[in-house]
């Protein structure tokens, strides 16, 4: 018999309460609510029409709905990930041969972000889903939100701004103020009013809710399109249909590689987005099972005309907030906004763009993570300096070279993290087994004539020199006679052929000053190495033991037993690498 596999949605429904039911429906209705203003809005950072929003707003739930893991995480448009497709958008249509439009190129990237989803489950990369770090994402995303509030400047004023970057638009802007329509201007900020005072007074209507209703009766009673301001326009009744994008005149390089950077920070915060709310629910999250739920949204997003999406932060929460306990919400919101797009069109089309501007400048600053920011500078320097790199990137380098810039300051941080590995000296208490480290276990006292030694991080090419030094001092300041030092390696997870080379070298040095190297409680696949490099032969296979005690009882057959009593102290002086923040002594 067949055995067809199950869709997770199945799975998820298995134990449904009729009960539910009445939660499901009204979380339904509530995410279509809150997600119909950030529907309309979020389409114009990329210079799409607002109806693509809708359509990201129905066919990605559906699709997420049957084949995502979680029970409540929500999909949808996001504003960090529609900032860098507008960036990708831009540089794709700067290098095209013509003959495509916006809406095409923004469905093709949604195709590729779900394929590189699919494949990324395959091979297991939800390890992807932590490769940019929180705090370089709370400062990348703090970058994005001053790049959307910049963008807003002509929704919000009626002005045409051509310059990038933070300082330049808002000085084009003092230098034609002269153009400013000021009653656009003003309702803006009447909207954003509106909208902080409905987040201080927690309005049980959402805000953004709140303010498309209100702008829209305004804009009906006092004509604001035939006073000058500009309007939603046209939104087309229709569902979204089935079409299959072409890549008519555009640079598949381009989308390839505009693709790849959309995926990484869609998933990376769609799986923190994730992670966050399953804490909430009191369950986890696998990100390589997210990969199929999400993979699955964006291949529906690009197959019906819209752009990539990724976990919605206010959606999710909503559906927290009003009780959703299935993926029914999710069904029943995409059918809520479907009932939007056929009966309420006319009724959108003549919402004040200036309103859908305070809209986003507000969900820009909600994404400032001012606490969060204060918090890594509490809790670790060198880790905000970094949240400050990736913040600066989208600002002052575009927001497609500001994904390169975070990425670059994740491997820069990753690098320096293990670039200068801990190290310890490590000795025995009289009367007990096992080795302790002596800056720490004050007992603890050297065996004479045996150094000891912890070096606690992988040997690679980048910290080999750095290891080979700190090993040398701790052998010229090792107390006399002393005829073995033995490194414990286990915490020593890899080493390359470059440590082992130093390995190797190190071992003719110490040879020379009289002392013999020997390893011991090597990793399987870091011995493997060190055998295939030829650095266990020239050690000699007798110095390499399987743990400390083993190197010890060795040592003390050989040589005699000393009673574990020291003829002397071992001071290790530390080098420049310390004083300027190495690691010596802190393992």
């Amino acid at each position: 018999m067949l055995n067809l596999p199950r869709l997770p949605l199945l799975d998820n429904l298995k134990g449904y309460q009729g009960s539910w039911l009445r939660s499901d429906i009204s979380a339904g209705v509530a995410i279509a609510a809150v997600g119909l203003p950030s529907a309309i809005a979020y389409p114009a950072i990329a210079g799409l029409p607002p109806e693509t929003g809708l359509y990201a707003s129905i066919t990605p739930l559906v699709a997420y709905a049957l084949f995502g893991p979680s029970r409540q995480l929500i999909v949808g448009p996001d504003a960090a990930t529609m900032t860098v497709l507008a960036a990708v958008l831009t540089t794709v249509f700067a290098s095209s041969a013509g003959g495509a439009d916006r809406v095409t190129a923004a469905a093709l990237l949604a195709l590729i972000v779900g394929i590189l989803c699919l494949i990324a489950r395959l091979v297991r990369l939800g390890v992807l889903a932590t490769f940019l770090s929180r705090p370089i994402l709370t400062g990348f995303f703090a970058g994005i939100s001053l790049s959307i509030l910049v963008g807003q400047i002509k929704r919000v004023t009626g002005v045409q701004i051509e310059s990038d970057g933070l300082i330049s638009p808002i000085l084009e802007l003092l230098r034609q103020a002269g153009s400013i329509h000021w009653p656009t201007l003003v309702f803006a900020l009447a909207c954003f009013a509106l909208l902080q005072v409905a987040r201080f007074y927690r309005s049980p209507v959402p805000g953004p809710v709140f303010v498309v209703f209100v702008a829209v009766l305004l804009s009906y009673l006092f004509d604001f399109e035939g006073r000058g301001m500009t309007v939603v326009g046209n939104i087309p009744d229709g569902l979204p249909t089935f079409v299959l994008p072409r890549l008519e005149g555009l640079p598949i390089d381009g989308l390839l590689t505009g693709g790849a950077a959309i995926f990484l920070v869609s998933f990376g915060s769609g799986v923190i987005a994730a992670r966050s709310f399953a804490a909430l629910g009191g369950y986890r999250v696998d990100p390589n099972r997210e990969l199929s739920g999400f993979g699955a949204a964006n291949i529906a997003a690009g197959l019906f005309g819209t752009f990539p999406v990724t976990a919605s932060d206010s959606r999710t929460a909503v559906n927290f907030a009003v009780g959703g306990r299935s993926q029914i919400a999710s069904l029943v919101a995409a059918g809520t906004l479907m009932v939007v797009l056929l009966f309420l069109g006319d009724v959108l089309r003549i919402l004040p763009v200036a309103a859908l501007g305070a809209i986003l400048a507000a969900t820009a600053l909600s994404l400032i993570d001012i606490d969060g920011l204060r918090r890594i500078w509490t809790v670790n320097r060198i880790e905000f300096i970094f949240a400050l790199i990736a913040l600066w990137g989208p600002i002052g380098l575009g927001v497609l070279n500001g994904v390169v810039i975070a990425i670059a300051a994740t491997l820069v941080y990753l690098i320096l993290q293990t670039m200068y590995p801990h190290d310890a000296m490590l000795g025995r208490i009289p009367g007990r087994d096992g080795f302790y480290k002596l800056h720490r276990v004050t007992e603890a006292r050297p065996v004479p004539g045996f150094g000891a030694c912890m070096v606690q991080d992988s040997l690679l090419f980048y910290n080999a020199d750095y290891v080979r030094e700190r090993l040398e001092v701790i052998a010229e300041n090792l107390p006399k006679p002393t005829r073995w030092l033995v490194i414990d390696a286990s915490a020593i997870p890899q080493i390359d052929s470059t440590a082992a080379d130093m390995l190797g070298e190190l071992q003719s040095d110490l040879k020379n000053r009289g002392v013999t190297l020997g390893l011991a409680e090597l990793h399987t696949d870091a011995r493997a190495l060190l055998e295939r490099s030829g650095v266990v032969e020239k050690i000699g296979p007798g110095m390499i033991f399987e743990g400390m005690e083993d190197a010890l009882d060795a040592y003390e057959t050989k040589y005699g037993r000393n009673d574990g009593q020291s003829t002397g102290s071992v001071e290790i002086k530390p080098d420049d690498h310390v004083q300027t923040g190495g690691k010596n002594g802190q393992a």
